[in-house]
């Protein structure tokens, strides 16, 4: 029986973070679990690739946008299960165990959230986080998602557009769950702009997105 799990990665210029992603996911390839790691990137132009390639990664290339990346990364995969990343992400040692556990309940999971830098104010913005995910099913990609094909699919999968496409897809997934485990996240966006500050920019544009905006709209103001 082969492996059931499919792990989807989007990239852009992420050689700084990508090695210590794929590092974290020995474990489930090591135990059987992991069927296929496909790297979704859109345009990088440093050693994204190699690193990919040398870890057996299956490489998917498109234009940039995170929907359309995730959206091209999940066609190429075989698995009965998704597990989908950002490259920013670790997985803490346990995760196997709590993704097999997840797999068992048949419903769409994700991980508690950490970010990797210390002090009160990362610790506040993943609670919340980690709050608004088990008070709505709203998990966001920075927590991970385990979903099966068969929702997935049903749910229409990742649409195509460049910012806000784990919320548009969680709105159609039936209630996901947390699992059992730690997903340690990057923080340099917060670091860079202060955790208030893109705290309520992020706020700001999910309410946004909620009450209609454009999602390229919202994808240029982040990226500025």
């Amino acid at each position: 029986m082969r492996a059931p799990l499919s792990i989807v990665i989007p990239t852009l210029n992420a050689e700084a973070v990508l090695p210590g992603c794929l590092a974290a996911l020995m474990d489930g390839v090591e135990a059987g679990l992991v069927r296929e790691l496909v790297v979704s990137d859109g345009g990088s132009v440093d050693a994204t690739r190699d690193i990919a390639q040398a870890a057996g990664a299956i490489w998917v290339e498109g234009p940039a946008g995170r929907g359309g990346q995730l959206r091209r990364g999940v066609a190429a995969t075989s698995g009965g299960w998704l597990l989908v990343l950002h490259a920013d992400t670790r997985l803490a040692p346990g995760w196997t165990s709590a993704v097999e556990a997840g797999m068992a309940r048949g419903a769409p999971g994700y991980f508690c959230l950490r970010f990797a830098a210390p002090g009160l104010a990362p610790r506040l913005v993943a609670g919340w986080a980690n709050l608004r995910a088990r008070a709505v099913s709203m998990p966001f990609g920075d927590q991970g998602l385990l979903v099966s094909r068969a929702d997935y699919e049903a749910g229409g999968g990742y649409p195509d557009i460049p910012l806000m496409e784990d919320m548009a897809l969680m709105r159609r997934l039936p209630r996901a769950r947390p699992l059992d485990a730690v997903a340690e996240t990057g923080a340099a966006r917060y670091l860079a702009r202060g955790w208030l500050r893109q705290g309520g920019a992020n706020l700001w544009r999910q309410a946004r997105f909620l009450a209609g905006a454009d999602p390229a709209r919202l994808g240029r103001g982040y990226r500025d």
